[in-house]
């Protein structure tokens, strides 16, 4: 092997380790922006039936029902 194929070979090695690293980085990405909207999900599950039995109630008030 000449000092041509050598460079040759390291410059495609080195083109596929950053090519992995750029994947990696947008798969981190989108990692991170589901676990975001996950928990977001499982606080509106969590706190929202508090939420929408005070604006019943508040309509109940409004209305005259209640």
């Amino acid at each position: 092997m000449n000092g041509e194929e050598q460079l040759q070979q390291n410059i495609r090695r080195t083109t596929g380790r950053l090519a992995l690293k750029k994947i990696r980085a947008i798969v981190d990405a989108e990692d991170a922006s589901a676990a975001t909207a996950a928990r977001v999900r499982r606080g509106l599950l969590r706190y929202g039936w508090i939420v929408l039995l005070a604006v019943a109630a508040l309509l109940a008030h409004l209305t005259g029902v209640y």
